[in-house]
Parts: structure tokens; C-alpha cells; sequence
């Protein structure tokens, strides 16, 4: 405990202040040149700390507008695909952000979803942990929260198990794990912890949760779950040579949607988008061109029924753009 801070009210100082500038500046309205001259200190560190508001999510912004072009595109998605929803938002100018700017959809479409007495599946990646930033923390009575995949064997801040423990700290809820490496060295070792009484339990949750929150990855070495070594080079190439386009849940699909014949799909420790025909609402979120393949196949799947994604992606998955109805948006009632 810092040496300024009361032991009877043990707050970070540094925190205060971060949330005196947020205050005065978001709801407020006062110029970051007043603020930096109401607590003695200069503009360029109330503009820093703002910025790093925003980023830890002590501030989350929210634009309670649709663009025309985004709700278009939304009612298109879901006539192609016979989705139960669309959200669609504009594409950042750098593919590297769209982790993040989606991450804050998902977030902010989760809070509003989310109720008491549910459960909820969630998947990995860094779009899942980047919409950690933007849900809104409240309590619910009787969530749990399921992680749908195995975990990683060192620490990562994008580890399953740290995304759903977070998640369900969010909402002082209840988190089950499957307490396994996300891929077995063998079949036989998967088919042997899979014998598991506490890991047969966690599996039956899983498939049973009311929403599952998920992702997916590329098929290639600049995956994330290339790099964080889940998969060989040689296994991408294996799985390259066999046109899978990706993974949902780390098992690898091809263009179609189905899965492909690769040991990698016999050796995760994972619910199979098999199974997610048994949830009532599967929230994929991911977008951006290098995607389009993997969620293509996963809409083609029928493994999900809501969608969560980008303009660019969202044209790319509609192709020639022929279900896009201009009159949709004025047509359309907020949902």
C-alpha cells in the first residue's frame, strides 16, 4: 500500500486521478487544457491519461447510432446466412485494430444480452479479450460461465482459462474449466482425459450454456494459435494441404464447414461446433479480410446463428452483394 494511502480507505491515488479526468472530461464537458490547469499538471499528460483510460477500460465509449450502410449490410447478412442476428461496424483503416474495435462490439453486446440465471460458453482469442475492456461489470444472479476450450500450458493474458475467469469475475459468477492442455500429444491421450469424471462434467455444461461467446483463426503461420505454439509449421501445412480455411474452437474447417481429417481435430480438448447446434445463441465475433474464409465456413456450418463483424468482411462475405437492401436501415426499429 502506497505510503499516501489511507488504510481506512485504501484507494490508488493514481486511479483518483485518472477517474477525476475522465469525470471532468467525458461528463463534464471541460477542455483538456482546463482540466490540466484544475489539478496542476500539463495537457499533454491529461491527453496520456485519457488515452490509457480508455485503454484499460475505466472509460467505455459508446455510439448509440448505426450507420445506414452497417444496418444494410446487417439485414443482408442475415438473409444469407439465416442468421438470428447481424452487428456490423465500420472497418478500422488498419486490419491490426480490428481486434479490438471488435472486441468493444462484442463487449458492449454481451452486457446488454446477458441476464440472470444463464450460462454462457466462451471461447479464446484476441478479439475475446479484447471485449473483456468494454462489458459492463454488474452482478447477476445464478450466471456461470463455461470455458469452452483447454487451456495453455504457460501464461498468456489471452489464456482461455484467464478469459473466462475475467468474464466471470465481471459478473461475480460462477467459472468451470476444462482443466486440460487445449491439444493432447496423442489420441489416446485425449480419449484417456476425456475418461474423466470432472472433465465429462465440464463438457456437459458445456453443452448445455444458453449463449456461447466464440471466435476464429486462420489456418496459417501468422495465426495466433501458431504463434503461441498450440501447432506445428508442419501441422499448417498439413492442414493447408487438406484447404482447411481455419479453426472454430480449435477444430480446423474446411471451405464448406466441415471438418477436416486431421489428427489436430481428434486431439483438442474442446466442444465441437458439432455440438453448438444444442445452444440457443452462438455469438461468433470476427471480421477483417484474412477471416472472411474461416467465418464463411463457419456460417456455411450452421454453427452459429449471431455475427459480429466489420464492413469489409461483411461485404466480402456477402460477394456480389445482391441481398443488400438500401431501404432496410429506415426500415429497421432498434433491437
Amino acid at each position: 500500500m502506497p505510503d499516501d494511502m489511507d488504510p481506512k480507505f485504501p484507494v490508488d491515488p493514481d486511479e483518483q486521478v485518472r477517474t477525476r479526468i475522465a469525470w471532468y472530461y467525458y461528463f463534464e464537458g471541460q477542455t483538456q487544457a482546463a482540466i490540466a490547469q484544475r489539478l496542476r499538471m500539463s495537457r499533454v499528460r491529461v491527453n496520456r491519461i485519457l488515452a490509457q483510460c480508455r485503454e484499460e477500460g475505466l472509460v467505455q465509449i459508446r455510439i448509440n447510432s448505426k450507420l445506414t450502410s452497417c444496418v444494410a449490410l446487417e439485414r443482408a447478412l442475415e438473409r444469407r446466412f439465416d442468421l438470428h442476428e447481424a452487428v456490423v461496424i465500420p472497418s478500422p483503416r488498419a486490419e491490426a485494430d480490428i481486434p479490438a474495435v471488435l472486441g468493444a462490439a462484442a463487449g458492449a453486446y454481451m452486457s446488454d444480452i446477458l441476464n440472470d440465471n444463464q450460462s454462457v460458453g466462451v471461447g479464446w482469442g484476441r478479439t475475446l479479450y479484447h471485449s473483456l475492456r468494454s462489458v459492463r461489470r454488474r452482478p447477476l444472479t445464478g450466471l456461470s460461465v463455461v470455458s469452452l476450450l483447454g487451456g495453455l500450458t504457460r501464461a498468456s493474458a489471452m489464456n482461455t482459462y484467464e478469459t473466462a475467469a475475467r468474464f466471470a469475475d465481471l459478473f461475480g459468477a460462477e467459472c468451470y474449466y476444462i482443466a486440460a492442455p487445449a491439444f493432447t500429444d496423442t489420441e489416446a491421450s485425449r480419449d484417456m482425459l476425456m475418461q474423466q469424471e470432472v472433465l465429462q462434467e465440464v463438457f456437459d455444461k458445456a453443452r448445455q450454456v444458453d449463449i456461447a461467446l466464440v471466435s476464429v483463426g486462420k489456418a496459417t503461420t501468422d495465426s495466433t494459435i501458431y504463434r503461441l505454439g498450440l501447432v506445428s509449421e508442419k501441422e499448417i501445412a498439413e492442414l493447408q494441404a487438406l484447404e482447411s480455411v481455419g479453426d472454430l474452437l480449435g477444430h480446423y474447417l474446411d471451405a464448406e464447414g466441415r471438418l477436416v481429417d486431421h489428427s489436430l481435430n481428434n486431439r483438442v480438448m474442446a466442444l465441437s461446433p458439432l455440438h453448438l447446434d444444442q445452444v440457443g445463441q452462438v455469438v461468433l465475433v470476427s471480421g477483417g479480410p484474412s477471416k472472411v474464409p474461416a467465418v464463411r465456413a463457419s456460417l456455411l456450418g450452421g454453427y452459429v446463428n449471431t455475427l459480429i463483424t466489420d464492413e469489409v468482411a461483411a461485404n466480402a462475405l456477402l460477394g456480389d452483394g445482391q441481398d443488400i437492401d438500401p431501404t432496410a436501415a429506415r426500415d429497421s426499429t432498434p433491437r
